[in-house]
């Protein structure tokens, strides 16, 4: 059954719950703060809470590259149900702490299990689908990160019905059930060759891929073009709910919902309108994915600045909206077009490179940021970032010029 295209979607399927426990677990802490900080007095701080999740985004980043390597020479299938079940575990046990040491090292753990989803989850989808239909299956699966981020936002108003520790303590079973539930149905597919008749697995070489990689001026492009976007990408998950309970005036409860629907519900129209388009746009123009994702990204410039001036709901909430939908086109194609440059052997690594790049940019703007709320500048700060973006909408136009669809037809 796994090799038949129904299972490809499949696949989309499976890991499409995993990325909304991905996103779901980690995003919670953000809006869960007012909460916490009544039993840990050290939350109160807002440069606190930066390093908090910071720390986060730090190992996140350096365990990147490593989980891509791992992910392409081991079994995709074993790593993600392992980092599954080790970050639920994680979520669970935050429910018990007691201090903001205690909340600060599950952070960082949550940092190790969840860096090891992301490139095996992204390569495994690219190795199933084709240039065809592969990035509107990336972008489905994004929408998982989505729905996991705008289910985050409640967990303040979970937290005020119920507890802070019992929000942890639900959404960390659940994600320990499903992994049990990927033991059953996930099946890997790696690339073979056919050799003297017989087909052998493929077992790439670690220093001859990064070789390859680092010596390959396109890469160099797409980690800059990657990285950059991740600046506002991050600051919105990290410090959009504490901007619209600053901006409109409202209580955390409320701006917390707010703030993750409306990124999430136009990121998730967002990936499906970018995958559908650039998968089409892709058969009649090589650069066709590039177009799809430079018009996403031109979309969150004056979406930036309007988030970061704006102090009517209407403003604000319509900015957002066009932000979220642009940053999902950008965000459906970095996968595709990577895979329009580098061989699938080493997809996973490079994209964990990738990933280590956008992760150190994020934890740079959320600590920054967080000092930028302690002095009333968050909003002007978030502003700026779109002139940073524009720089590299220009990069990504003028360098990146593929010359095919997928770079197995190589």
């Amino acid at each position: 059954m796994k090799e038949t295209k129904r299972y490809a979607w499949v696949v989309v399927g499976l890991l499409w719950f995993v990325a909304l426990l991905n996103y779901m677990d980690r995003q919670m802490l953000s809006t869960m703060r007012p909460a916490m900080q009544l039993d840990i007095a050290d939350l109160q701080s807002a440069t606190n809470f930066g390093y908090l999740m910071a720390i986060f985004l730090w190992i996140y980043g350096f365990m990147s590259p490593i989980s891509g390597i791992i992910a392409d020479k081991l079994n995709r299938k074993w790593l993600i149900v392992g980092s599954l079940l080790v970050w639920s575990a994680v979520t669970f046990l935050m429910g018990y702490a007691t201090t903001f040491n205690q909340i600060y090292w599950l952070r960082a753990l949550m940092g190790v299990s969840e860096a090891l989803y992301i490139p095996a989850g992204l390569s495994l989808i690219a190795d199933y689908h084709s240039s065809k239909t592969r990035s509107v299956a990336i972008g489905i699966h994004m929408t998982g990160l989505y729905m996991g981020q705008a289910l985050g936002g409640f967990g303040a108003t979970i937290a005020s019905k119920f507890s802070w520790q019992a929000t942890f303590h639900s959404f960390g079973l659940v994600g320990i059930v499903y992994a049990l539930v990927l033991v059953f149905f996930l099946q890997e597919k790696k690339a073979s060759v056919v050799q003297e008749s017989e087909s052998i697995r493929v077992k790439p070489n670690l220093f001859k891929g990064l070789a390859l990689l680092f010596s390959n001026i396109s890469f160099w492009v797409i980690l800059i073009y990657f990285a950059i976007p991740s600046l506002p990408g991050w600051a919105t998950k990290n410090w959009l709910p504490t901007l619209f309970a600053n901006n409109l005036k409202i209580d955390m409860a409320q701006a917390g919902p707010i703030s993750t629907i409306t990124i999430a519900a136009s990121s998730f129209l967002g990936v499906i309108f970018g995958g559908i388009l650039s998968d089409r746009w892709v058969q009649k123009n090589i650069k066709g994915r590039i177009y799809t994702s430079a018009i996403g990204l031109a979309l969150t410039i004056p979406s930036l600045l309007l988030i970061g001036f704006g102090h009517s709901l209407f403003n604000i909430i319509g900015a957002a909206f066009c932000f979220g939908f642009g940053f999902g086109m950008f965000d459906a194609n970095n996968m595709p077009i990577l895979c329009q440059f580098v061989s699938a052997k080493y997809r996973a690594t490079a994209y964990g490179i990738m990933n280590m790049t956008g992760v150190f940019a994020g934890a740079f703007i959320t600590d920054f940021l967080g000092k930028s709320t302690d002095s009333g500048s968050l909003g002007k700060d978030f502003a700026m970032l779109s002139v940073i973006v524009l720089i590299a909408l220009l990069v990504q136009l003028y360098f990146l010029r593929p010359k095919f669809n997928d770079f197995e037809d190589a």
